[in-house]
């Protein structure tokens, strides 16, 4: 759906301050229909990397590719992006119904198609509730479902999030995840940037990860885990003589398999058999101090 190529950006604070670098020759590739989350600690780089991606800001070198899917001009391609950024603004005098129905109109909806979609993604995000109170009332919360509702509206190809579900407390979290989940079932692509290591692991399918302005992977998320397997196996089998499961870690498969034939004689039923992995955040924390 899009590509990185070498992307090197740099900044400085002040005029006679040296540059810093934070992007360094950064290369990845995002394909269509994934649920790919953008990971890394703050700091590393992930909202001046979607800045470049959006053309808000220009990269000192290298380019970013689009596919031909969603356009070949500028207006064609970003026609058919939605993105919420990590800090939106709204106007707080308006109403959310209101403020809807403009951002409607600047995506060149008609009437009844701005209405018929505010009415599916309010209720779906479940701030239909307040769509006539003003802004300035709601909370932090309510903030980011008005905001990803808007992301919505046009009905995007590709969605972009930057900490999506900061502020929201464990229902919306959910509720959330839920929907980048049904996006993603309906051949949208979702790409969502996050330093919470659990909301990459439990829904995404594919995983950009950067440090320091590096790639430090970028893939399928399963070949990362898979990559990093322990040699440890863990047995859990029925022990008919407490009547219930027991689980057991063992180290090395061959002992594995050794114990799995010991219980077997004694008529111990085998549950399941699998390998330990490292958990994301275990993998990327010790990539970090080795």
């Amino acid at each position: 759906m899009f590509e990185f190529k070498e992307i090197k950006k740099t900044f400085k604070v002040d005029f006679w301050d040296p540059t810093f670098t934070v992007l360094d020759s950064l290369s990845f590739k995002v394909e269509e229909g994934t649920m790919c989350g953008f990971l890394g600690v703050n700091g590393a780089g992930k909202t001046t990397s979607l800045k470049i991606l959006l053309g808000f800001i220009k990269p000192d070198s290298g380019i970013v590719e689009f596919s031909g899917k969603l356009g070949s001009t500028n207006r064609q391609i970003f026609s058919k992006i939605g993105f919420m950024p990590e800090r939106p603004y709204f106007y707080p005098d308006l109403t959310g119904r209101e403020f809807l129905k403009y951002m409607g109109s600047l995506s060149k909806l008609s009437p009844k198609a701005c209405q018929d979609n505010i009415t599916k993604w309010t209720k779906e995000l479940s701030i239909d509730y307040a769509l006539n109170r003003k802004i300035k009332t709601y909370s932090k919360g309510m903030l980011q479902r008005l905001g990803f509702a808007v992301t919505l509206l046009h009905d995007p190809q590709l969605i972009i999030l930057d900490e999506p579900m900061s502020g929201l407390d464990p229902v919306g979290r959910k509720e959330f995840k839920d929907i980048f989940k049904k996006l993603n079932q309906q051949g949208k692509t979702v790409f969502f940037s996050s330093h919470i290591v659990n909301d990459i692991e439990e829904i995404c399918d594919h995983a950009v990860v950067i440090d320091k302005g590096n790639l430090f992977f970028s893939g399928k998320l399963n070949d990362l885990l898979e990559k990093n397997a322990t040699d440890q196996y863990e047995v859990c089998y029925f022990d008919k003589a407490i009547d219930k499961n027991v689980t057991n870690l063992v180290t090395g498969y061959d002992q594995s398999v050794q114990f799995i034939e010991s219980f077997l004689k004694n008529e111990k039923r085998l549950t399941s058999f699998v390998r330990k992995t490292l958990s994301l955040e275990e993998i990327i924390y010790k990539v970090r101090n080795d």
